[in-house]
């Protein structure tokens, strides 16, 4: 996994910036209804889109919780006063607290299926009566795009998908929560070139492949010799799933 203290600096840049942070904080409240309220931001990150997510509606007060110190500084930054140190899988949080809770890009992380429950069981633990859940599902297929360098990368070895979103939904359900909607946003300026492609594999960017390995370096090769190096190809499309807490004036499910 990426060393995220590391990655706080130039996390932004190098995965679409501001303009990428536009797209998936206008899908996100998309998801969520009403103006007001509170809602948390889990694994904030750099605060790009938790900022969104405040600016957009002001009269939603918002709170984001990151576990690596770099990124909760950057977050800090962008929201004073608004961010804390938390770990995902214990959220410092009485029961009920927050009307909608977020967690984009994070489930895909968590490879022990028991961290992934939690997780999930614990964004729905801080979600009051009627509030929604919204997150990221099935990350590494939103960049396989059909491009070029995708045929090369095809024959890589992969992990199973941690947020496959049946999974995710099946621990949604299991903790009481309710599928609501679904939304999705591209990942502008987030779309791989090869050169850009190779960086990521020599950086750790695939898990599978470690850097300095020679089937790395192999995969490597093949996208070098490939026409266009700089030219990006077509940015992801990210999926969200968002998930309700039923209140007390809902009709329990299959009644």
């Amino acid at each position: 996994m990426l060393d995220y203290d590391k990655e706080a600096g130039l996390y932004d840049a190098l995965r679409g910036g501001e303009a990428r942070a536009h797209e998936a904080a206008q899908a996100v409240l998309s998801l969520i209804p009403g103006a007001s309220g509170r809602l948390l931001d889990v694994a904030c990150g750099t605060g790009i889109v938790t900022r969104r997510l405040a600016a957009a509606r002001p009269g939603l007060r918002v709170t984001g919780a990151d576990l690596t110190p770099a990124m909760v500084h950057r977050a800090s930054a962008r929201l004073p006063g608004a961010v804390v140190r938390a770990d995902s899988r214990r959220l410092p949080f009485p029961d009920g607290t927050f009307d909608a809770v977020t967690s984009i890009w994070l489930l895909h992380l968590l490879d022990d299926p028991e961290d992934l429950r939690t997780v999930v069981a614990e964004c729905a633990r801080v979600l009051r009566p009627g509030g929604v859940y919204v997150t990221t599902v099935d990350k590494a297929a939103a960049h396989d795009v059909g491009s070029d360098i995708d045929s090369v990368l095809a024959a890589r070895p992969r992990r199973p998908a941690a947020d496959a979103a049946d999974t995710v939904t099946a621990h949604a359900v299991g903790v009481g929560l309710r599928p609501a909607a679904q939304g999705s946003f591209r990942g502008t300026g987030q779309g791989r070139s090869p050169r850009s492609t190779i960086a990521d594999l020599r950086r750790g960017w695939f898990t599978q492949l470690p850097p300095g390995e020679p089937r790395t370096e192999e995969f490597a090769a093949r996208l070098a010799a490939l026409p266009d190096q700089d030219r990006p190809r077509p940015d992801p499309l990210f999926s969200l799933r968002a998930f309700r807490r039923p209140g007390p004036g809902d009709v329990p499910s299959g009644g």
